[in-house]
């Protein structure tokens, strides 16, 4: 998720490719984008300026080619969302997710400048403020932010474990989860602790700051940083990075090569070894030793999840997740079919295997044969196709005339015409007391 630096990032990337360009036109929305408002702007020529704070960045567009006095403006507050980007392509390659363009004006290959988000959690307003419930930028506002946090630790949103409330972009504007999980692990603080207690043991003014405004660049700071004192240091070491200042990567079409620097700057965060635990939020935390009394209850973890190379099918062609994820499942059917070349083994239908034989015979109808293959298939002395599945086919040597029996006594289930249920005539009553004679 693009977290402070990020954004500054972003807002770096629209001043320096529209720095000696004019943009005109309509703003075009894309079609699927209905939560976002339309942008009603076609100035003949304008200009653009980005500047970021925290989680919001505001794009300003400045009618005319040059810059004068009363001149038209009009701003949008950006959020991004879990995957929102700006890119810089022509106009005949527009990414998929363009959801806000830009067109550029005078050019020999026309351009476009557009506001990405492929997962469409991405918002925007056409205002000039920035959001109410944000707070001061730790990074641009340093002072602002730590008077901030400190005045308003008898509020009950720092009743919650120390890494839930630094989420809230109340008072950690621009901070989410890498940067929380590296804060925390760098000022070894357990990260269910309450933040309350944590916060309540640093100082209002920061010695440290203190001492980097006085003291000369060459000088060693022997003063360490405080948790607050992190959250203005870390985010501006990640848009430092060398290699071109790449950040935390949001875009599944980039190069993995461009945030090297980035993943060998994290210390904690996704890193081998380290621990993880669902916050109260379902935001997933990573850390190092013992969590902190305020862990939840019912305790999970999630594994770190790889991207695997997708198999490609006959025509050569790539699949997608979904599609590879149900052949391999396929093939594993295959195997266990076959025996894992133990033949004459012979497998018993249980009642979980058949909701299991079930669910695959599912999967198998939703794919075409080209991918999947022909599903195996054998007849009975009955003539009745029955399709195997793992750990629960039907063996025909078993199957008597009179219902199913296996060696094991375990009943299985096949299509037979019910019995006629037997008919009895109606009894006659009869009298024991006399006989009629005639």
């Amino acid at each position: 998720m693009p977290e402070g630096p990020e954004l500054f990032l972003a807002s770096l990337f629209i001043n320096t490719v529209s720095q000696n360009r004019r943009y005109g036109g309509r703003v075009i929305k894309s079609e699927i984008s209905t939560k976002n408002p339309d942008v009603e702007w076609e100035a003949e020529v304008y200009r653009v300026q980005a500047v970021s704070r925290g989680k919001e960045l505001k794009i300003t567009l400045c009618e005319g080619q040059e810059e004068h006095k009363g001149e038209k403006t009009l701003d949008i507050v950006f959020r991004f969302g879990m995957s929102g980007s700006f890119k810089f392509t022509t106009v005949q390659e527009i990414p998929k997710h363009s959801h806000l363009r830009f067109f550029t004006l005078n050019e020999d290959t026309p351009m476009v400048l557009s506001f990405v988000d492929y997962r469409r959690f991405g918002r925007w307003e056409v205002k000039d403020t920035w959001g109410l419930d944000r707070g001061p930028d730790p990074m641009w506002e340093y002072q602002s932010f730590r008077e901030n946090v400190m005045t308003h630790l008898n509020l009950a949103a720092f009743n919650k474990p120390i890494c839930e409330a630094m989420l809230n972009q109340k008072y950690f504007n621009g901070i989410g989860n890498y940067l929380r999980a590296e804060i925390l692990y760098r000022c070894s603080i357990q990260p269910f602790d309450e933040a309350r207690e944590v916060l309540s043991e640093i100082k209002p003014i920061s010695r440290w700051y203190e001492t980097q405004l006085k003291q000369k660049p060459s000088e060693h700071c022997k003063v360490m940083p405080d948790i607050l004192d992190l959250c203005h240091i870390l985010p501006k070491e990640v848009i430092h990075l060398s290699g071109g200042g790449k950040g935390y990567n949001v875009d599944p079409d980039a190069a993995e090569d461009e945030y090297k620097e980035f993943r060998a700057w994290l210390q904690c965060y996704y890193q081998d070894g380290m621990k993880n635990l669902v916050d109260h939020n379902g935001r997933t935390m990573w850390f190092s030793g013992e969590p902190g009394r305020l862990t939840p209850k019912e305790v999970t973890s999630r594994a770190k999840v790889e991207r695997k190379k997708l198999k490609r099918n006959k025509q050569d062609k790539v699949m997608t997740e979904e599609q590879n994820f149900k052949v391999q499942k396929i093939e594993k059917r295959d195997k266990e079919i076959k025996g894992d070349g133990q033949e004459g083994k012979k497998h018993v239908c249980t009642k979980s295997g058949g909701r299991r034989r079930r669910q695959l015979d599912k999967i198998v109808k939703e794919e075409p044969d080209s991918v999947c293959g022909p599903r195996p298939e054998i007849q009975n002395k009955r003539n009745i196709t029955i399709y195997q599945s793992p750990r629960s086919s039907v063996t025909t040597d078993n199957i008597k005339k009179r219902g199913a029996k296996v060696t094991d006594k375990t009943l299985v289930r096949t299509t037979r015409t019910p019995r006629t249920p037997k008919t009895y005539a109606v009894p006659v009553r009869r009298s024991s007391r006399r006989v009629i004679s005639q």
